[in-house]
């Protein structure tokens, strides 16, 4: 019981992951279907077919990819 007392304890005092900016603005008329973040960019996965990735603060697309076919 101490053990799980223990385990449960330093697994509530780890972070829980990295910041979110408040917003992302996506363009007009495109609608998000999936999200990553990594160290220093933001993608979102669009119903367009497209992956934008974005600097941190979720507002400044740095690059266009199209995944379509």
């Amino acid at each position: 019981v101490l053990a799980i007392i223990v385990l449960l304890v330093i697994r509530l005092q780890t972070p829980a992951g990295p910041a979110l900016p408040p917003t992302i603005t996506l363009p007009d008329g495109v609608s998000a279907t999936a999200y990553t973040q990594g160290t220093g960019w933001i993608a979102v996965v669009t119903d367009t077919d497209e992956i934008l990735i974005y600097d941190p603060d979720g507002h400044t697309i740095r690059q266009r990819i199209y995944v379509g076919d």
